[in-house]
């Protein structure tokens, strides 16, 4: 004689494909969750320049620091041209005083390329070591250069893309 399931039978039945059919929907929720909050699908590789969203008072610190550069290593052709062109570049998310800020960046990079960084024990193992990235770092963070930040920088907090999104 066949079985025939009673109620009882079939509500266990019942409440077994249920709780298999809710720990299946949370499997793939985790699942799905797991893989659209992963670093692997968010990154996404950066392809242009980022200065647009750093401060203006970042961005003409930056724009000193690339100045200074261009100037310590004029002499090397490709190294002039990066650093002059990535001047042009900050220059249009630097908001800053035209009318003093090139000619005090001028004599503030000036300054710090004529410092002597004569270092006996380098020079004898390079000669005419003169560390000239050493002093445009030196430069970046002085407090001269935080000083002439705050004289010629309009809005320092803001951006450019705050500004012209």
């Amino acid at each position: 004689m066949p079985h025939i399931p009673t109620c009882k039978t079939t509500s266990n039945r019942r409440q077994q494909m249920e709780l298999c059919v809710m720990r299946l929907s949370l499997a793939i929720t985790t699942v799905v969750f797991a893989a659209a909050t992963s670093n692997g699908f968010a990154y996404t590789p950066t392809s242009s320049p980022e200065g647009m969203y750093r401060s203006y008072a970042q961005n003409y610190k930056d724009l000193v620091l690339a100045n200074c550069i261009a100037n310590a290593y004029a002499y090397d052709v490709k190294v002039g041209i990066d650093a002059g062109s990535s001047v042009s570049a900050m220059e249009d998310w630097a908001n800053y005083d035209w009318e003093v800020g090139p000619d005090e960046i001028r004599a503030l990079v000036k300054k710090y390329l004529a410092r002597d960084y004569t270092n006996p024990l380098a020079e004898s193992q390079i000669k005419g070591v003169k560390f000239d990235l050493l002093k445009c770092l030196d430069l970046y963070h002085s407090k001269e250069l935080d000083a002439l930040t705050k004289k010629t920088v309009a809005d320092p907090n803001h951006t450019y893309m705050q500004d012209y999104k």
